[in-house]
């Protein structure tokens, strides 16, 4: 039992809790991002509601809690959590006092910066694997073929 917790510990860890150095992403980072490229929600695009991000995200690659994906959304908007934040957020995304404090999603816009695009711009030159989505009715990329980390 004690062998069998360690391993799947260990996977979790590997495949989930650190960023790959690859793209500089974890899964549900990569996964949002992606969700916004394929929806159009580039930098000079018309920004969307949050909450019809997380939920694509949620449909398409990430079936682990809406929660989960809005906070690593959030995190990818706020400047004072990343030097290059990916996403251009609009509305209430926390403080550098309080960065857990951002508003519900169904008051918050977002769309990729100009940055989060760079990160995506080769993703239709065939330069990254695609895999298979937990279903299996879509794929998605293995990494993102990012020219920064």
């Amino acid at each position: 039992m004690k062998e069998s917790y360690i391993d799947y510990a260990m996977s979790v860890i590997v495949s989930r809790a650190l960023p790959d150095v690859r793209d500089g992403l974890k899964p549900v980072h990569r996964r949002i991002l992606y969700t916004m490229w394929e929806d159009g929600l580039t930098h000079n695009a018309k920004s969307r509601k949050s909450a019809t991000v997380v939920g694509s995200c949620l449909g398409r690659y990430h079936p682990h809690g809406d929660t989960a994906v809005y906070d690593a959304l959030v995190r990818m908007a706020q400047s004072f959590s990343l030097r290059y934040p990916l996403i251009e957020g609009q509305g209430n995304f926390g403080s550098i006092d309080d960065p857990s404090e951002a508003a519900a999603m169904r008051y918050t816009e977002a769309r990729l910066s100009r940055i989060g695009e760079v990160t995506l711009q080769d993703i239709e030159r065939n330069t990254v694997n695609f895999v298979e989505n937990y279903d299996g009715t879509t794929k998605e990329p293995h990494v993102l073929p990012s020219p920064l980390p």
